[in-house]
């Protein structure tokens, strides 16, 4: 395992941060606020902000600052064009790559989701949604994919929790989830990748409809 600098270490910090909205959408990413909090100089906090730039989770506005991103209904749409056509390059080629080490990590994946649903952890579920659909792409075994995935993964972690905060999403996400990795399982390819765009379709619906109420009570 590779050693981690000081400056991987505030990036990753600052992801997590993000992407887990403990810093939301439009927070001020003030250096020195960042260098006090996190015990460190500028030169790797400034790394670290360029690092997140370059993946879209913040934007650097000349002579103003650094911000985390706030992500527009089209922006949402781009992200999930992407995971639907990414997962569903990585399930097209699944059956190839299936082991049983994969089967059962999914297996362990979903049991993970079905305890974290029944006692209502959200936090805890979203994480195990994330495994899943980064399991999903590491059955493609194509190293550009699975890079790409990284930095579209970034953007849409954050709305994770906001597509399950209706209770109801949150147990069909489960159901979904469910079929989806039998399928895999079985080997068919081609009913999971239907199974995985209707799901990906039903959460970037709930996403959009809760940005736009967001926006309606700012208004």
């Amino acid at each position: 395992m590779p050693i981690q600098t000081i400056a991987d270490q505030v990036y990753s910090i600052l992801r997590k941060n993000i992407c887990e909205g403990q810093y939301p959408p439009g927070f001020w990413l003030q250096e020195n606020d960042l260098c006090e909090q996190l015990g460190v100089s500028r030169s790797p906090v400034r790394e670290s902000l360029r690092r997140l730039v370059s993946d879209g989770l913040v934007i650097s506005i000349p002579n103003k600052g650094t911000f985390v991103r706030e992500f527009t209904c089209r922006d949402i749409d781009e992200i999930f064009d992407m995971r639907v056509m990414l997962e569903g390059y990585a399930i097209r080629n699944s059956r190839a790559n299936l082991t049983s080490a994969h089967i059962q990590q999914l297996l362990d994946i979903l049991d993970r989701m079905e305890a974290t649903c029944r006692t209502g952890d959200l936090e805890e579920y979203t994480r195990a949604d994330e495994l899943l659909h980064n399991e999903i792409i590491a059955l493609g075994n194509n190293s550009i994919v699975s890079s790409t995935y990284y930095r579209v993964g970034s953007m849409n972690q954050q709305f994770r929790v906001l597509s399950l905060s209706v209770r109801q999403r949150f147990e069909e996400s489960l159901d979904e989830h469910k079929q989806i990795i039998h399928a895999l399982i079985e080997g068919d390819a081609a009913q999971a990748e239907r199974l995985n765009r209707h799901h990906l379709e039903l959460a970037r619906a709930c996403i959009k409809e809760q940005l736009e109420k967001k926006q309606r009570c700012r208004t």
